[in-house]
């Protein structure tokens, strides 16, 4: 047994253990018996309880604005209170589309609170995927701000679903709006018990996937609470196996702080960001839009001691100088970057730029509420290339195409069965059975584990794209580039890219004799889908596309024949 498996074992067996913070237990599941943490808040009503505060400490960051916990807790009784007003009860839904602000996160939580479903929508999305999305929500309240409201068009709301607007109000609205001002200017009520089942919806989450429509994720109260507190262990074997970078951190002094630039609607902004600020009372300062000198500027200003952000956004920030300044990286307890295939240049980089600091990087899924291995600190520096250990909390097969499990050390597709993973997608049982097959989810990520139970990514089964943190579904591309009347195919692909992970690249042929540009076509697609799933670049020809004899596109090839 090598120095990580010792370290690890011996950890986790401490914090596991009978009346240990995380001793495990099982309990009965829809997916059968399955392995839990005892400790663990048993549904996010139980979470807001435990975390509130009422103090004048500063809780919320956003470009001038700074709420207080009790500005936060005051404004979430009196939307509480609202919501509780226009008939919200457990199960019902909430949707919101706003960019990062306090508004989006007072409005989560005091649908939480109530025991409804918080369903946070792509705030890059543009008109069709916002509809498309409320479509399938059927949600009784929307939370949107001024940007949203005119994406989606007040017109296209259902006459069922209430506008909570943040922002200034159109001229002709069209339909009803009640502006967040006024409500939270509202005395709160008396709020009602809620009693909640492990089982019962918690959380909705969009997720690209590999198809061409978003689809949503519905957890349950257990599965959400129990990724919640899986995240407090990672953090425990951290610090425990990470004696130096501990010593480091107490020295300090400094209050915990996180600068947040990933997206809210994203289970690595949502989880282990925000949810575990208010758990922990840490303080969030938000980003309007990344921008890396910016980024530097507040980690200054707001003395941040806790960031975590996409591949790119981490690259960005080493390449920036002031980011090397004593006040900046000194300052710096820890940095997290997502854990599917990273580059080696940059680990290395990291490593070398930040010898003292936690780093450390995850894997997960939002069908998995984010959980699945977790590595940092000492223990990542000892396994960098590696995706994480694997949570006590999961168990992982290795899976060959035939369906045998293979043994350690032997690629083959991740399948997972955890508490955490979801109940279903809404509205879409095809899709659920593909993906949950007995009580096991099928990632269609391609990797194999050690003997150290350290989780290695090589490849993808599924067709995506991540650019910059963000899943993009090919298929949804070339959907997208098909509508365009003289497009007769699309390919669409990632390329490796210094700046953002993997570019957005496609080839089309349209229709002989016809002439179209690229920028013609980026453009075009820029009207229907979010800029950060625009191709960079686009081969447009009049050949058709490579395909094998059964008709499939042979993307390799027509990859290489573009000069990719």
């Amino acid at each position: 047994m090598n120095a990580i498996s010792e370290q690890a074992v011996d950890v986790q067996g401490q914090l596991t253990a009978p009346g240990a913070p995380f001793e495990l237990t099982e309990v009965s599941t829809p997916h059968g018996r399955q392995a839990v943490y005892r400790n663990a808040p048993e549904s996010l009503v139980e979470v807001i309880a435990q975390s509130r505060r009422d103090d004048d400490g500063c809780f919320l960051v956003y470009q001038s604005e700074r709420w207080s916990f009790q500005r936060f807790y005051a404004e979430v009784d009196a939307l509480a209170s609202w919501m509780h007003s226009q008939g919200v009860k457990p199960g019902h839904r909430v949707a919101i589309a706003m960019r990062n602000r306090p508004e989006w996160v007072a409005v989560f939580v005091a649908t939480a609170r109530l025991g409804a479903v918080p369903a946070p929508l792509n705030s890059f999305g543009l008109g069709e995927e916002l509809r498309s999305a409320l479509d399938d929500l059927q949600a009784d309240i929307l939370a949107c701000d001024s940007d949203r409201l005119e994406r989606i068009g007040a017109k296209n709301i259902g006459a069922s679903t209430r506008v909570l607007l943040v922002g200034e109000s159109p001229a002709n609205p069209g339909t009803v709006l009640y502006p967040y001002a006024e409500v939270v200017a509202q005395p709160a009520g008396v709020l009602p018990q809620v009693d909640l089942k492990p089982e019962d919806p918690a959380l909705i989450l969009f997720t690209s996937g590999a198809t061409s429509k978003a689809k949503a994720v519905v957890s349950s109260q257990r599965a959400v609470c129990q990724a919640l507190y899986n995240i407090d262990y990672i953090s425990a074997v951290s610090v425990m196996t990470s004696p130096e970078a501990l010593a480091r951190v107490q020295k300090m002094a400094r209050a915990p702080v996180i600068l947040t630039a990933v997206p809210l609607f994203h289970v690595s902004g949502l989880h282990a960001q925000l949810l575990t600020a208010l758990r922990t009372g840490r303080r969030l300062v938000f980003m309007h839009k990344w921008d890396p000198v910016q980024a530097v500027e507040l980690m200054a200003i707001e003395q941040v001691t806790q960031f975590n952000g996409a591949p790119s956004m981490v690259m960005q920030l080493l390449r920036e100088p002031g980011f090397h300044q004593v006040e900046v990286k000194g300052g710096l307890a820890g940095l997290g970057f997502g854990g599917a295939g990273l580059p080696q240049s940059l680990i290395d980089e990291v490593l070398n730029s930040l010898p003292e600091q936690l780093v450390g990087i995850g894997y997960g899924m939002t069908e998995s509420n984010g959980v699945g291995a977790g590595i940092s600190g000492d223990l990542f520096r000892l396994r960098p290339s590696s995706s994480g250990l694997v949570s006590p909390l999961v168990q992982v097969r290795i899976v060959a195409p035939n369906g045998e499990s293979l043994p350690a050390g032997e690629n083959g597709e991740i399948c997972l069965r955890a508490p955490t993973l979801m109940t279903e997608y809404l509205n879409d049982p095809a899709a659920t059975a593909a993906a949950l097959r007995e009580g096991w989810l099928h990632t269609g990520d391609l990797g194999h584990v050690d003997d150290n139970g350290c989780i290695y990514i090589v490849d993808r089964l599924k067709d995506v794209i991540n650019r910059a943190g963000e899943n993009i579904a090919a298929a949804e591309v070339e959907s997208c580039l098909l509508r365009h009347p003289l497009v007769r195919e699309a390919a669409v692909f990632g390329v490796p890219d210094d700046m953002t992970g993997e570019a957005v690249v496609a080839a089309v042929a349209i229709e002989p004799g016809e002439e179209l540009s690229e920028s013609d076509l980026q453009a075009f697609v820029g009207g229907i889908l979010a800029s950060y799933k625009v191709p960079s670049v686009i081969s447009v020809q009049q050949e058709k596309l490579a395909r094998n004899p059964a008709g499939k596109l042979l993307k390799a090839q027509i990859k290489q024949l573009i000069g990719f």
